[in-house]
């Protein structure tokens, strides 16, 4: 059968994706250490406010209120035996705001990292790993999921193990990572590397990329390197709304709905063909990037010179990564080893 996503994706030469959760939480009075997960139960009202106001800037995907809510994560606030309640809730009222749309729009289930590093680094045996992603997909899908978004991801194994674990549930899933450690993932992971790796993982994900990182003009040289490595894959482009910075003890971004417009069409000249923002990202602001991609036509493929002057900085290893479609470094392929061995 194929999905809302796929079919969006058959239709359209790109899609929106939405905005930050965390950043307009705050700003709708979550508090610092408290889960946002739990208001899928305590405020379904606020979250259901924060999806329409994504959908009514023009979001063809609402990403679900899920990103820590899985069972290692929620164990350090004592609700690791609420994975399927808080998933399926949050998948719920994502679901309830995408069927009043009067368009179609995809719900996508948020699962981030579990916190923990696996083996042999960590103590997280990937089996264990594994299991963690599945009961968090099962609770999605119960809830309404049309996908499942597997995003904010630093190191191979468990992007192996998400998509393990979430394709348990039958449904389509997209995977993303965080380059923001020099244009590398934390684990060191390029991003040629991610789109060599993409083909041959299993399932392979329907869509491929990066959210969140330093900043605009970085992940888009983050997707000229994806795109460059694994051609014709569908790239996503979910980037931070411009750099963070600390401004009066709080951390605010520098993205203005000008800069987050440009960067839409910078994303897609690039190769992006689902586009949004990740922390700091506001409604305004998506709105500024839909206005942008609507009847745009697609220019030339940037150069990082070109990004870098429309944009902002970027580093000299993120200008490489994004110039050249390297084979990755070392430890990846190395880690595509080991992964092929559990599978």
């Amino acid at each position: 059968m194929t999905s809302l996503l796929q079919t969006l994706l058959d239709e359209r030469p790109w899609l929106l994706a939405d905005g930050a959760t965390g950043t307009n939480f705050f700003a709708m009075g979550l508090e610092s250490g408290d889960p946002p997960e739990f208001w899928n139960v305590d405020h379904p009202d606020r979250v259901e406010a924060l999806h329409r106001a994504f959908v009514e800037a023009g979001a063809d995907i609402i990403l679900t209120n899920s990103f820590g809510a899985n069972r290692h994560r929620l164990k350090l606030h004592q609700a690791q035996g609420r994975v399927h309640e808080l998933n399926a809730a949050a998948a719920a009222i994502a679901r309830k705001v995408a069927d009043a749309a009067g368009r179609p729009v995809v719900v996508a289930g948020s699962m981030g990292p579990t916190g923990e590093l696996l083996e042999p680094v960590g103590a997280l045996a990937y089996e264990d790993a594994v299991e963690t992603f599945a009961e968090q997909a099962e609770g999605l899908k119960a809830g309404g999921a049309d996908a499942l978004w597997i995003e904010t991801m630093s190191a191979e194994n468990e992007v192996r193990a998400a998509i393990e674990g979430a394709a348990r549930a039958g449904v389509p899933i997209v995977a993303t990572m965080s380059f923001d450690t020099a244009g590398r993932t934390m684990m060191g992971i390029t991003p040629a590397a991610l789109g060599e790796l993409s083909g041959h993982l299993h399932p392979e994900p329907c869509a491929i990329g990066a959210n969140c990182g330093v900043g605009a003009s970085e992940l888009v040289c983050t997707v000229l390197g994806i795109s460059s490595a694994r051609p014709g894959a569908v790239v996503v482009a979910k980037a931070n709304c411009g750099v963070p910075k600390f401004v009066d003890g709080e951390i605010a971004y520098t993205g203005t709905p000008e800069l987050m417009a440009d960067y839409a069409r910078l994303a897609l000249d690039a190769g992006a063909r689902i586009i949004g923002g990740c922390c700091g990202t506001k409604p305004e602001h998506l709105k500024a990037m839909r206005d942008a991609l609507e009847g745009y036509t697609p220019g030339a493929r940037p150069t990082p010179e070109e990004v870098e002057a429309r944009l902002g900085e970027i580093s000299e290893l993120a200008r490489a990564g994004g110039a050249a479609p390297a084979a990755g470094d070392d430890e990846a392929r190395a880690g595509r080893r080991r992964g092929r061995r559990r599978a």
